[in-house]
């Protein structure tokens, strides 16, 4: 297995390993390897990068739309011929699956392709005037320089969806991807420079987030982007709104299913455990709970503890594995802490809670049961491969239940009824709403964002991205009067 040799990008300067305490990249699968060694970046090296970007930007909202998105068709010609090669090196230093990460490239590969051509459409509107000769109409211009910094857990497709847009729009980038897998954010701007964007458009450092945090999400930042923990969004939004930088974060969520009596139940397992295990659990839109009508709680459960004991857990290199290990040996001892804890108050341990094969920080599928909805483990994010089932006697608990955590990221409800899906449509406090699917996975070309403390309000992806990766100058034209 190759070692990917990370280097930084500043403006026209590169920054290697050679210059600067070197930092390494492992594989949560098999600790012992290394996947990518990376520079460990100064605040000084974070300044100049911010700095590149400042510069660079008159130049880049000058250049006409369609030849923004020209270098971003060529990106995803070149993420589309890598496309093996890259989604090895995801599989390997995030430990998903080879098949997930094979999507998520090919994720990748399509969200550059849509803001190609979003490059091509309308930025503005003409307006009805009371003035009999004003023309009124609206431009849409470039934010300026936009922070990138995004998590571990899809450390491709996040960046891209970030980055593409704020380039298409006319922004320029410093972006900092998570120091537990730089090598997927490398592969990004590689790609990118490949296609040709100009010097200081796209800047990339790599290090530690308490040194370079405060210099990126700092004046003369103009806009941060930020998915990762609740405490450093909340952080960066504070600090940035006190100056008046735009701010969007993607904060995570505790994602419910709602599964009617009237529903398929082996359609509603499949569905609860695809949302529930994929990747391990570590998906912010992931199923944490399973809300069932009381009347087919014990046939259901029966079912799902019987399917989740038959996942395949192990190395996420091999295409017949399920779901592979947790992120980092901390995280693994964290999410078995979070269920010991839920037994020791009482709840019941269907299957799991405990560590996979190997040495890696792998843990079996793990369902409770009997735990109180007000339990720490029915209310907060865990991010692993945990489900907890809790019972509803009627739609109208199903709903409360659902609703009474502080997240409001994604919803899903398993039913036949339309009338009781409209209800759970419009009644669920969640910013992506799902019928007859998993909680997780979402579409490029529509909104993704969540409720409550699951983020900012403004919504990624899709036409929704423009709205904050530009600003609106309105213009009144009237002829001159002798």
């Amino acid at each position: 297995m190759i070692t990917v040799e990370i280097a930084n990008v500043i403006g026209s300067s590169r920054l290697t390993v050679d210059d600067r305490e070197i930092l390494e990249d492992r594989n949560p699968a098999r600790p012992d390897e290394v996947v990518a060694r990376f520079p460990a970046a100064t605040a000084s090296d974070a300044a100049k990068a911010v700095a590149a970007a400042r510069a660079a930007a008159p130049q880049w909202a000058a250049l006409p739309g369609p030849r923004r998105g020209e270098v971003l068709r060529r990106a995803a010609d070149g993420l589309e011929s890598s496309a093996s090669q890259i989604a090895e090196i995801l599989c390997r230093e995030n430990g998903k699956t080879i098949n997930e990460a094979r999507g998520e490239v090919l994720r990748g590969v399509q969200v550059l392709r849509y803001f190609s051509g979003e490059s091509t459409q309308p930025m503005g509107h003409t307006i009805p005037s009371i003035g009999p000769q004003t023309f009124l109409f609206t431009m849409r211009q470039p934010i300026g320089t936009v922070s990138v910094i995004t998590p571990w857990n899809f450390p491709l497709a996040i960046p891209i969806w970030k980055i593409a847009p704020a380039l298409a729009y006319g922004n320029t980038v410093v972006f900092k991807p998570s120091s537990l897998t730089p090598a997927s954010g490398w592969a990004v701007v590689e790609t990118l420079l490949d296609a040709g964007i100009p010097e200081g458009v796209l800047n990339f450092i790599t290090g530690r987030s308490s040194e370079l945090g405060p210099i990126i999400t700092g004046s003369p930042v103009d806009a941060i982007t930020f998915t990762g923990s609740e405490e450093v969004g909340n952080g960066i939004r504070s600090a940035a709104g006190d100056r008046g930088a735009k701010v969007q974060t993607e904060l995570g969520g505790k994602n419910p299913t709602i599964v009617l009596d009237d529903a398929d139940l082996d359609r509603a397992v499949d569905i609860t455990l695809g949302g529930a295990m994929r990747m391990a659990g570590q998906k912010c839109t992931a199923t944490s709970r399973v809300i069932v009508s009381e009347s087919v709680f014990g046939e259901f459960k029966s079912r799902i503890v019987e399917k989740a004991q038959s996942l395949r857990v192990g190395d996420p290199l091999d295409s017949a594995t399920y779901l592979g290990p947790l992120i980092t040996r901390e995280q693994q001892q964290q999410v078995l802490d979070r269920v010991g804890e839920a037994v020791q108050d009482g709840a019941r341990l269907l299957t799991g809670g405990d560590t996979g094969p190997g040495e890696g920080f792998f843990i079996a599928p793990t369902l409770l049961d009997r735990i109180d909805p007000d339990a720490p483990l029915a209310q907060d994010e865990v991010f692993g491969p945990v489900l907890v089932l809790l019972p509803a006697s009627d739609d109208d608990e199903a709903i409360r239940i659902a609703n009474s955590v502080r997240y409001g990221l994604s919803a899903s409800i398993v039913t036949n009824d339309l009338s009781r899906t409209m209800g759970f449509v419009r009644d669920i406090q969640a910013g992506v709403v799902k019928v007859n699917s998993e909680s997780a996975g979402i579409e490029y070309q529509a909104p993704f964002g969540g409720m409550k403390a699951s983020g900012s309000y403004a919504r990624e992806q899709g036409k929704a991205a423009i709205e904050f990766f530009t600003q609106t100058k309105t213009v009144y034209v009237d002829p001159q009067r002798s």
